[in-house]
Formats: C-alpha cells, structure tokens, sequence
C-alpha cells in the first residue's frame, strides 16, 4: 500500500518542481517544512548533484521570511581574496579597485535568508566573521570599523564532511555547531530507487517538448540497468545522461545493451567514471568473478547445514573442489562467463583458465584485498561481495596472515 503523502509535502514539490517519492526524499522535504516557521540556521547535506539547492527554497517559502530578500551565494565559486567584500560588503578605498562603498549580502539580505552554498569552500578568517553574524548579528564591512547589525537567517550546505573538515584544522569547530542547530540529509540518487525512473521520464519529455523531437524511451531492462548504477553525479548526472539519448535517439526505445554502452565503468571503489588509460587487468577480473562464484557456493553450503541441523537431519560435508562436480547443486558453476566494456569489447573467462588450486586462488584475493583496504575487513567484505561474517571465518580456515 503507497504511503500517504502529507498535502504540504505535494505543494513544495509542485511549487519547486521536485520529482520523485523515496520515503528518504520525502522526509528531507518533510523536515524542511517543519522547521521553516523556527528561526534557527539549517545545514543541509548531500552528494554535490542530489538537489540540497531545493532545501533553502522550500525553507524560505514556508517560513517568515518569504516576502523578504532570498539570496544565494556559491562559496566555492568567489575568490578568497574578495568572499569578504561579497559577504559583508566594503568602503570606498579599503582595497585597490574599491573606487565605492558597496553593500554586501549580508547587508542586502536583512530581514530574509540566505543560502550559502558549498560552505565548507570559505577561508578561515571569513568563518570568524561569519561565526560573529551568527551570534551576534554584527559584522563589520572591509576597510571600516563601525559594527552594523543585520537580521538574516542562515541556510548553509555542504557536500564535504564537515566532522573530518573539522578534525583536519579546515573548517571551525564552533562555527559547524552553530550551522548545524538543524540538520538535513539529501539522499543521493542511487538510494532513492524508482525515482530514477520518474526522473528519466521526465528529462525524456522535458527535452521533447523544449526541442520539439519525438521523445524517447527506454525498456523494462533498461530501467534495471540504470537501477543499480550508483550515478555519483546524482541528479545532474542522470540529467546529462537521458538528454544525450534524447538528442541522439529521438523517438527510439533505448535498449540495456545502449544503456550499458553509455554509463561510465566503475573501475575503482571511489569512483564510477573511468579515471585511468592503464589497459585492464584481465587476470585481476578473472579471479575476483571466480571468488565471488566460489563465496556463493560457500554461502548456499552454510544455509544447508544450518537448515540440515534445524530439522536433524545429518548434514554431508562438501570441499570446494566438490561443489563444482555435484550434478545436484541449483546453481552450478558455469563453464565460462562474459566480462564486457564498452570500449575493449567481450573478454570470456573460460573454466579451465582457472588456477589449480581454488582455495590457493581465493587465499590470493582475499590477502589482495586486505592488502588494497589496509587490512579494513569492512570494505575487504564489499569488494569481494561477500558478508563479513564469512570474510572472518575465510581468514580463519584459509590461514590468512593480516599482517
């Protein structure tokens, strides 16, 4: 049964233009309306493209302050050399080119809101003044000393985790505690599920109807595809993404194969985009497919004997080397597999390729692993798609040296 969405949720999102029904989208909403009517400073976080942009929008329409002044301000796109002017404003003469008096935004904006974006992009001295602003609603404009007082409420955000900024001596301890009285989190675009489709769809029709093309669309499996992509430039990404197709393929079904054409590789943990012009290293690939392989086999053995000793029946222990020649197991391992990019075709993987001795094989990946992750069991786990759980009882039987 779909939830139930509260009327204010439907009208930001109608008003705003936001796509989309992921339980965690609608709470950030949700959240943001709650606190617009209390005047105290909001930060909002989120991977740079999920859509923090809409948040101060939705904060400053539902409180107030909303027949006053809306401003934003990208941090990271001033120089440091004039943030201070831009924020607080400058005398004529405090610095070469400063031929007027100019108000800054601080100035502009008293009695409404503003949006600092990128927040942690600011200089030091520039979080002192805003930290004073903050507490005291005074600032001081470049080149004068007569304090003046503004009236603003403060929405910052951030794509950097202001904690370790905080730790690594970047960004103030007192000033984060003071932005952070309220908190939002945006959900990246991988995280929030079928609006992934609605969001296609939508650049889809948007695009047609701007350029007046036939619109496209894309198939039952290719929705799948482009599901468990983690998109790491989110929303703008997945933008940039459909409208190349509907630019290219107007009017087409677009198929999983063209989907899968299109998407950058995830050739590394970090990253989704292909950063490197080394040629692959097939062998890396083979072994990593056969591990994971023999994991599942592990994985489907362990549940019989749980499931043998639940009802007390005997349970028959296998080997490695048995699994692959039991004719009665549901999923035997298949003869060979097919690894494709893109851009250096099909690589197969045939069985008989395979190291001699499987167990050796997977000692080798997994101390491989470790060695990648600094011994970190957690992400060791996730690379070889295994839990961690069974990650321990492997360093155990395999007699693995974490050293």
């Amino acid at each position: 049964m779909p939830q139930e969405i509260p009327a204010e949720v439907v009208a930001a999102k109608q008003r705003f233009s936001i796509i989309g029904n992921s339980p965690a989208l609608l709470r950030a909403i949700a959240r943001a309306i709650r606190v617009a009517p209390i005047d105290l400073s909001v930060l909002v976080t989120g991977e740079s493209g999920s859509g923090k942009e809409f948040f101060p929008k939705i904060i400053h329409q539902f409180g107030a302050r909303k027949h006053k002044k809306y401003i934003a301000v990208n941090c990271g796109a001033i120089p440091e050399g004039t943030i201070d002017s831009e924020l607080f404003g400058h005398e004529k003469g405090s610095f070469t080119g400063a031929i007027s008096s100019r108000k800054g935004y601080f100035e502009e904006a008293d009695g409404g809101t503003i949006f600092l974006d990128e927040v942690a992009e600011l200089p030091m001295t520039t979080q002192a003044r805003l930290l004073r602003v903050l507490e005291t609603g005074e600032f001081l404009k470049v080149g004068s000393s007569t304090v003046q007082k503004t009236n603003i409420r403060i929405v910052a955000a951030t794509n950097v985790d202001l904690v370790k900024a905080v730790e690594n001596g970047k960004f103030r301890e007192d000033l984060y505690y003071r932005l952070s009285t309220i908190r939002i989190d945006v959900p990246n675009l991988h995280d929030r599920g079928d609006d992934i489709k609605l969001l296609a769809r939508k650049f889809a029709a948007d695009f047609a109807e701007k350029y007046m093309t036939q619109p496209i669309t894309f198939s039952d499996d290719a929705y799948r595809a482009m599901l468990v992509y983690r998109w790491p430039g989110n929303v703008r990404q997945l933008k940039n993404f459909v409208e190349q197709f509907a630019l290219f393929n107007a009017g087409d079904e677009i198929t999983r194969q063209e989907v899968l054409e299109a998407l950058p590789i995830d050739r590394s943990a970090s990253s989704s985009l292909v950063t490197s012009k080394k040629p692959a290293n097939y062998e890396a690939e083979r072994e990593l497919l056969w591990q994971l392989l023999l994991s599942l086999k592990t994985e489907i053995a362990d549940l019989r004997k749980e499931l043998d000793e639940k009802e007390g029946k005997p349970h028959k222990p296998s080997s490695h080397h048995s699994h692959f020649s039991d004719s009665s197991d549901p999923f035997p391992v298949p003869t060979s597999a097919l690894i494709r990019y893109p851009e250096e075709g099909v690589v197969t993987v045939k069985a008989e390729d395979a190291p001699v001795s499987l167990e050796d094989s997977e000692r080798q990946a997994i101390t491989a692993a470790l060695q990648r992750h600094d011994n970190d069991k957690k992400q060791t786990a996730t690379e070889l798609g295994i839990s961690l759980r069974t990650l321990y009882r492997k360093i155990k039987d395999l007699g693995i040296n974490e050293a």
